[in-house]
This record gives C-alpha cells, sequence and structure tokens, in this order.
C-alpha cells in the first residue's frame, strides 16, 4: 500500500494525465485527427513539453484517445480527472512484493497486496496495466494469460440451475442461493434514492453515486459466491452445468409489481457469466437452454400448464400431482432440455465419425 507521499504522487500524476488527454481530445477534437499514428505525429511532442509526462505516458494516453474516438467520433471525448490510466513495462514493473512505478516525482516503490492465486498469474500477465483509484484505493489491472483446461464433453449428468428473484439461483438438487439480503439493500437505496434525487444539489449526487458502486459492488460480490459453489458442485460431482438463456428474460418473463424492481435491476448476465469463465477454467461443461415454459412443465410427467405454478414458491401437476419447490421444478427441467441436447449432440458426433472395417479373406 502506498505512503501518504505516494498516494499524492500517485494521484497528481493521474490527475495530470487526464488533463493531458483531455488537451490531446482537444486538438484530435478541432482538427479531426483520430487515428493514433496521425495523432502522435500532431501531439506527442507539444504534449510532452506542456505537461512533463514521460514518454511512454505519453504515447499510451494517445492511443487511450484514439481508442475512445473509435466508439464515437461525433463528440469530444472528455477524461474524469481521475480516470485510469495505462503503464507498459517500460514505466511499471512489478517485483515479488512491491511494484516500481513512474511518478511525476519519479520512481516509486509500492507494496502491493494479491491473493495467491493472483500472484501465480502475475507470471502470465500480457501488456499493459492499468492504474485505477477506486473510493480512496489504488488498484493495478492486468491481463493474464490463462491455460484452459480440455472440457469434459461426456459428464455424467447436468446441474440444472433457474435464476429467480426471491432466489437469486436454484439448482437441479434443490439447493438455493437467497438473495435476501441484497433486495432488502436495494429497498432501501430506491426510498434513500428517491429522497436525494428531489434534493438534487452536488453532495446528494456523490452519495447517490456512492450507494450505486457500493450496491453494485455487493451484487457482484454475491455472483462470485454463488457461481463458485455452483461451478464446485458440478466439478465435484462429475456433471456439466445447465443454464437458461438470458436474452430479453426481462421483455419475456412477468413478475408481480413488488418484484419488478428486483428482476429489472439484478446482474443475471453478471452472474452467468462468473458462472461461464469459471466452468472454463474448471473444465465443466456449459450448456446453455431455452427457459420458456420451464416454470410451468412438470418435472415429473412433462405436463405443461400455467396452472401448475400455484404460486411463487410452489409447483403442482394438474395432471399427476407431482408437488415441488417451484425453482427446484423448473432447474430439473433445465437439466432434462441440456441433457437432451447433449445426447443428441453424442449421437449426432458419433454418426458423423469415419467407420473402420476389418475383413479376413480365404
Amino acid at each position: 500500500m502506498p505512503t501518504k507521499e505516494q498516494t499524492v504522487a500517485l494521484r497528481e500524476t493521474l490527475q495530470r494525465a487526464n488533463e493531458a488527454a483531455n488537451e490531446i481530445s482537444r486538438l484530435a477534437w478541432e482538427s479531426k485527427t483520430f487515428g493514433q499514428f496521425k495523432l502522435h505525429r500532431l501531439v506527442y511532442k507539444a504534449i510532452r513539453e506542456q505537461f512533463g509526462l514521460s514518454a511512454q505516458v505519453v504515447v499510451r494516453l494517445i492511443a487511450k484517445v484514439a481508442d475512445a474516438y473509435k466508439l464515437d467520433k461525433h463528440k469530444q471525448r472528455v477524461f474524469r480527472k481521475d480516470g485510469a490510466i495505462a503503464f507498459d513495462d517500460r514505466i511499471l514493473k512489478y517485483n515479488r512484493e512491491d511494484v516500481s512505478i513512474w511518478t511525476l516525482n519519479g520512481r516509486q516503490k509500492i507494496p502491493f497486496v494479491a491473493g495467491a492465486q493472483q500472484k501465480r498469474l502475475l507470471h502470465s500477465r500480457q501488456g499493459e496495466s492499468d492504474l485505477v483509484l477506486r473510493e480512496g484505493k489504488w488498484f493495478l489491472f492486468a491481463i493474464c494469460n490463462v491455460i484452459e483446461p480440455a472440457t469434459d464433453d461426456d459428464p455424467e449428468g447436468m446441474l440444472g440451475v433457474d435464476f429467480g428473484i426471491v432466489r437469486v439461483a436454484t439448482d437441479s438438487d434443490g439447493q438455493s442461493f437467497s438473495g435476501a439480503h441484497i433486495k432488502n439493500l436495494r429497498a432501501r437505496h430506491r426510498k434513500l434514492r428517491a429522497k436525494l434525487q428531489s434534493k438534487g444539489s452536488k453532495s446528494a449526487k456523490r452519495l447517490l453515486r456512492k450507494r450505486r458502486r457500493k450496491e453494485s459492488n455487493f451484487a457482484k460480490d454475491l455472483n462470485h459466491q454463488i457461481s463458485k459453489a455452483i461451478v464446485k458442485k458440478a466439478k465435484d460431482t462429475n456433471r456439466g452445468i445447465a443454464i437458461e438463456e438470458l436474452t430479453g428474460i426481462n421483455a419475456r418473463t412477468t413478475v408481480r409489481k413488488v418484484n419488478r424492481a428486483e428482476r429489472l435491476s439484478w446482474a443475471f448476465a453478471d452472474l452467468r457469466t462468473k458462472i461461464e469463465y469459471k466452468a472454463k477454467l474448471a473444465g465443466v461443461r456449459i450448456v446453455v437452454v431455452d427457459p420458456r415454459n420451464t416454470s410451468r412443465t412438470c418435472s415429473a410427467c412433462g405436463f405443461v400448464h400455467k396452472s401448475n405454478r400455484r404460486s411463487q414458491s410452489v409447483f403442482q401437476c394438474q395432471q399427476c400431482g407431482h408437488r415441488r419447490n417451484a425453482d427446484t421444478n423448473a432447474a430439473r427441467n433445465i437439466s432434462s432440455r441440456a441433457m437432451s441436447i447433449s445426447q443428441t449432440r453424442s449421437k449426432s458426433s458419433l454418426d458423423s465419425e469415419p467407420q473402420a472395417a476389418c475383413f479376413s479373406g480365404r
């Protein structure tokens, strides 16, 4: 962690760099020069002299501005004074317990903390790292190359996962992951948000942003815990994971008015992404299925009817009488659909393999 003096040096460097980025952006906008090479020729010397930044910092800032204009050339790009800036290996070096990083006050050796897994991954770091200031804490974000294990294409079964509101996720074994705590947190935040928005002051807007970040971080952390547990369970039982296609989930499903805000605000895509990448790292197969009617279909007999869903939590088949937790029933249907897909693919693969025959002549 940086000392007070190092914190000042990092903050001054970050702010100076973003001032320079905004000046580069202004010059790019006024001259309509958006390509990185031409922009470099236009601004490099002047920016170095004006802002006193190292050569590599200026090069990375020119790349940052050029990348921003690739996204949108219809308006001048503006960068936050504490926005992230990139450092490559010429101005940042990772050591075992600290980093050596260029600042306006010269090179600084700053201790860093990281988990054992993150430290191992540093050996496979690719390219540059981003210096990020978030809620008073300093981070270095690096991309690492990870070797993926082979995926088990012939699992012994599929662990179905149903996403919901009261329970964030429920698997086909009946295990549920509650979202009650964050649901209560979001309810409190919505009330506070309405109150703060009516004020419209700068301090109210600052508090709103802080609350939004806190809520988002809590949801992401919960999604990490849930995805880790689901992937571990599938791995330990030699199963793949079956999840529902989430595209248009808010449009195609209806929920009670009291649950609508939770459905619209929950980070379903984030949870799916975390399950997918953790499964890939664990060599666990993922199958995505069409979720239509999974909540109305009896997992015991296959009968489909709207009235099978007695309530938010109870499923009871109107044909065979099968009764089960509604989310577990849906997860079992997701599992069954994934098994059907897997079996079809396996059969197709076998049918397409070249056949060999051996004949013995007399």
